[in-house]
């Protein structure tokens, strides 16, 4: 009757072991492994910080705004100049002017010429529309004594609300040449990340105005008796 002997494994830390393709350790195919990340998520991972600092700057001003919104110093209300059908149009520009944002970024993923600039021209009208009426609201107000240093309600609002459209007309002189760089130079690489950035940005500000919407125009036309 024969018999076996049994040998334990080689072990591999045994001095003088060779090591083998099987001791090699498995490669992690989990987050993170194969190197590091791609340069156009790293691009937009740090847009997304500078962006946060404007959404300090914009926290700042909201909350400067809800601590003065009741200090008219005799001057018209809230009640008394907001408009909403006029601010209600200025909304719908500008959601309008993220989905054809949308829309162009599709059309440079796909690598048309003719969509992107059709999609980009069509975001920038709407984005100057939106700074129009913008613009005769603001006249609007001073020309009836209601300028910024009327009182500290009315200096809150036009600093809040100027600075987002200040946002807004460097979103369209930044989408103008995002438009020349395309139709001279194509669709490389850095010009893509540099849309990357835009998009991100012109995203941001729509957010911000559905914020400044809801919590300055809609609230600021409420009834008294529904304000705290």
């Amino acid at each position: 009757m024969s018999t076996e002997v049994l040998r334990a494994p080689p072990d591999p830390y045994h001095l003088g072991h060779l090591p083998s393709a099987a001791d090699a350790p498995p490669q992690s195919t989990g987050h993170g492994g194969g190197g590091p990340a791609p340069k156009r998520i790293v691009v937009g991972y740090g847009f997304w910080i500078f962006l946060l600092s404007d959404v300090i700057i914009f926290a700042s001003f909201f909350a400067a705004y809800s601590v003065l919104f009741k200090a008219t110093a005799g001057g018209p209300t809230a009640q008394q100049l907001f408009d909403l059908r006029n601010t209600a149009v200025q909304t719908a520009f500008l959601l309008l002017s993220t989905f054809t944002c949308g829309m162009a970024s599709i059309a440079v993923g796909a690598r048309s010429q003719k969509w992107t600039q059709i999609a980009l021209l069509c975001t920038g009208v709407l984005g100057v529309a939106f700074l129009t009426l913008e613009a005769r609201e603001f006249a609007s107000f001073v020309a009836r004594g209601a300028g910024p240093t009327r009182s500290a309600f009315l200096s809150s609002f036009f600093t809040l609300v100027g600075c987002h459209g200040v946002h807004v007309t460097a979103g369209v002189l930044w989408l103008g040449t995002m438009m020349a760089q395309f139709y001279a130079k194509g669709f490389r690489t850095d010009i893509r990340h540099r849309f990357l950035c835009f998009t991100l940005f012109w995203h941001a500000l729509d957010i911000i105005w559905v914020a400044i919407f809801s919590l300055v125009y809609i609230v600021g036309t409420l009834p008294p008796e529904f304000l705290p």
